[in-house]
């Protein structure tokens, strides 16, 4: 470990943009603006539809409409972000989760009577719409939202029944809180008590498992398994809830499987995740099979501990980096793509938008908050020095300048469906991990092209396996609570056909799908790190061909934030996601990857 290396080098964010503290008076001001741009769009209720045959005065109401309802949802947007940020980084302090839990409920009571104006506009004819926006530019503007709009009309309720989804919103949030709290709250003991005994938390934890030393990884991993075991009761019982109340909600809206929500949403077609999960999988073989078995090879033994997975293949302590070589590193590798993106990035250092300190109390994982158009991101991630977490900062920098180049679309327009959402972020990625390599001493180069392997497979691979876990789940649930001891055996089952013959899944693994957040907060979410990883590729390929040329396309796919549809964004660069050739790029190019750590070693 490097000795200049400190974990507190790391910043902290400071929220005062936002508000100043929870008992903030801005506060109490925001959420009576809130109520008033609220009841001046509600004033409008039924006159929209009064004028589906004025195509001028349509166009006009939609207008006015859908600017309250984008400005109401930049006041409430804040509010949310402000409970939300300050609570992760205190997920053991009663008061802040509190306060999120409260300020949610509010923003709900405010938010929740305008769900008619969705429905109102789903209750006017194709034609009468299209005529309204061609009679009216500055309803024109708003054609991209609209078009997601249209797209949940076959599964729209009644505006009683739309109502109270939103009004028992709050309530249900209480189960993802309570398995962020369970987390929060856990520890792993490791080692024995005395001298040497470790409680580490969760981030700690999975951090200790890239350690150089096998002790040290398995007293780790052992250690989590335990904690996780103790929490695993409690934390089936939140993923039964959770999936039950998705499915319920799945029923009455004519969703036929549980994932075609999740594919609305993100303008894609079930069919075609579908075929590149199944592409994915084919692959296990060619890609993670191969690499782990090449992998336990290289580290003298016949198979691996799932412990050592993300283990360095080399023996001595890997490079640690501080705070400012990490910030340099990523800011260099963004240059590459023109200075406009590394002074966007530099900009979050230059100022306090970044809480990269590891602490207790504080959730795990990483992201990039984009709050509003009207506001800047804040990004959010647990610094260890690691090469990983380099990796990780230019990740969520990498979301967070793409969230800063949709900006001027607005926030309704900004928003960004999942199949587009990781593509800034897993380039930033891919480009850093390029300086890595090249900037590396050659004694580094293989432990390095081992770890950027190992990036790919838990991104591609992993995330697939888990999207197959969380399908199965899902569709037993459909049929009844799904016991703790049957979860066991389906993430068993799924983590060892994607692995391997060569990863041992060691007992107390069986508990580990319990600290994956994301199918509890956004079921069937984990598909879109694959669907970007392999989206990215076919760019990377494309700026290979043709450097120059790519940057102002990319800078203008990012801009665009979703106004237009994955396939049309992917246009100008000569890629069609529609041809099932397209997702074999991405793998083929992370088999490359192997081939060549194979000669390496």
């Amino acid at each position: 470990m490097n000795a200049h290396f400190k974990p507190t080098d790391a910043p902290l964010w400071d929220l005062t943009d936002l508000y100043a503290a929870r008992d903030d008076a801005k506060i109490g001001v925001d959420l009576t603006k809130a109520r008033g741009l609220v009841d001046e769009l509600n004033s409008l209720q039924g006159k929209l539809v009064a004028a589906r045959a004025d195509a001028q005065a349509l166009g006009g109401l939609l207008d006015r409409a859908i600017r309250l309802y984008e400005q109401s949802s930049d006041v409430l947007g804040a509010l949310g972000a402000y409970a939300f940020l300050s609570a992760s980084t205190a997920r053991d302090d009663a008061g802040a989760q509190g306060f999120e839990a409260d300020v949610r409920e509010k923003i709900t009571a405010i938010a929740t009577p305008t769900v008619w104006l969705t429905l109102e506009i789903n209750a006017i004819d194709d034609a009468e719409l299209e005529a309204a926006l061609a009679a009216d530019a500055a309803a024109a503007r708003w054609r991209p939202w609209l078009r997601r709009v249209r797209t949940m009309k076959p599964h729209e309720l009644s505006t009683e029944l739309e109502t109270f989804i939103a009004e028992r919103g709050p309530i249900t949030a209480q189960w993802p809180r309570l398995f962020d709290e369970q987390l929060a709250a856990l520890r792993a003991q490791v080692g024995r008590r005395g001298a040497g005994a470790e409680s580490l938390t969760l981030a700690e934890s999975l951090n200790r498992l890239s350690d150089a030393k096998p002790a040290r990884r398995r007293a780790a991993a052992e250690g989590l398994s335990d904690a996780l075991a103790a929490r695993a009761p409690t934390l089936a019982l939140v993923l039964n809830t959770v999936a039950a109340d998705k499915a319920m909600e799945d029923r009455w809206r004519g969703f036929k499987r549980p994932a075609d929500s999740r594919h609305l949403a993100n303008e894609v077609d079930g069919e075609a995740v579908d075929a590149m999960a199944d592409a994915v999988a084919e692959a296990y073989p060619r890609l993670s099979h191969r690499y782990y078995a090449l992998k336990a090879k290289a580290m003298g033994k016949t198979r691996l501990d799932h412990w050592d997975r993300n283990a360095p293949i080399e023996t001595t302590a890997p490079r640690a980096f501080t705070w400012l070589q990490g910030r340099e590193i990523v800011l260099d590798s963004f240059s590459d793509l023109g200075g406009d993106f590394a002074q966007r990035a530099s900009g979050f250092f230059d100022k306090p938008w970044i809480d990269g300190r590891a602490r207790a109390g504080k959730q795990s994982g990483a992201y990039a908050h984009p709050v509003t158009a009207d506001r800047h991101p804040y990004v959010f991630l647990n610094w260890m020095g690691e090469r990983r977490d380099v990796l990780t900062l230019a990740h969520e920098l990498g979301h967070g300048v793409h969230q800063t180049l949709a900006a001027d679309q607005g926030t309704l327009l900004a928003d960004t469906p999942l199949t587009l959402a990781e593509t800034a972020s897993i380039f930033a990625e891919g480009l850093t991990f390029d300086r890595l390599l090249a900037t590396a001493p050659k004694a580094e180069q293989r432990g390095l092209l081992a770890g950027r392997i190992e990036d790919g497979l838990n991104t591609v691979v992993r995330q697939i396996a888990f999207h197959r876990f969380e399908t199965r789940f899902h569709d037993e649930r459909l049929k009844g609570e799904v016991p703790q001891q049957r979860i066991n055996e389906i993430w068993l089952e799924e983590m060892g056909a994607s692995l391997g013959p060569s990863v041992a899944l060691n007992p107390g693994y069986e508990h580990w799908w319990s600290y994956v957040s994301h199918f509890v907060h956004s079921p069937f979410y984990v598909y879109a790190y694959a669907f970007g990883d392999l989206l990215v590729a076919a760019l990377m390929e494309a700026r290979r061909a043709d450097p120059t040329g790519f940057t102002p396309l990319y800078r203008e796919l990012l801009a665009g934030g979703g106004a237009r549809t994955y396939v049309e964004a992917l246009k100008p660069f000569g890629l069609n996601p529609r041809d099932p050739a397209f997702w074999s790029v991405g793998c083929k190019r992370l088999e490359r990857l192997v081939d060549q750590f194979e000669q390496l070693a």
